[in-house]
């Protein structure tokens, strides 16, 4: 990985883990990960490229880095997600005090795997000239909007209203540090 790439992997996952600890954003992600199997880290890197280097990824982009990153995504984040997620209700001895440090372990693991995903996506991060100007909110939305799109399998409408405070609350937040 080239240095450039390296400070980009670094800087999108402090982006990522500052804006997710922002008031409501967690909860946004997962709504819009639950309700719309939309690729958090995906969602946040997007939102990183906008907010910070003014690059507007547009949907042929968001593929190509959907594409990159799916296999370690279903096969490693997704198995470990599924995996602590389950161990809140069962099988026996969970959930339980004996077996939350077991979950706590896995939970560490999944974020660690996720960090693995940005660098994935840090390494196929398209590379612009920046904009001229700073991104507004309109046009985050819509790049947010086209992330749910796309995971939710159609590009030709505006995605469900009840995700639309979700996304919102991920453009406050990003506009805010942006700012």
């Amino acid at each position: 990985m080239t240095p450039e790439r390296l400070e980009l992997e670094a800087e999108s996952w402090a982006f990522a883990l500052a804006i997710y600890a922002r008031p409501g954003v967690a909860e946004a992600c997962l709504t819009l990960q639950n309700d719309a199997d939309v690729d958090v880290m995906l969602l946040l890197m997007a939102t990183f490229a906008a907010v910070r280097h003014r690059n507007l990824l547009t949907p042929a982009e968001i593929e190509a880095l959907d594409e990159a990153c799916r296999p370690w995504r279903e096969r490693v984040v997704g198995r470990l997600r599924a995996m602590r997620t389950e161990l809140k209700t069962g099988p026996k001895p969970a959930p339980g005090e004996a077996t939350e440090p077991f979950r706590a372990k896995i939970k560490a693991l999944e974020l660690d795997a996720e960090k693995l995903e940005n660098r994935i996506m840090a390494e196929c991060l398209p590379l612009k000239p920046p904009g001229q100007a700073k991104v507004g909110p309109e046009q985050l939305r819509a790049v947010l909007d086209n992330i749910v799109m796309h995971f939710a399998g159609t590009r030709d409408a505006r995605p469900n209203t009840r995700l639309s405070p979700s996304i919102e609350v991920i453009v406050e937040a990003a506009i805010q540090d942006a700012s």
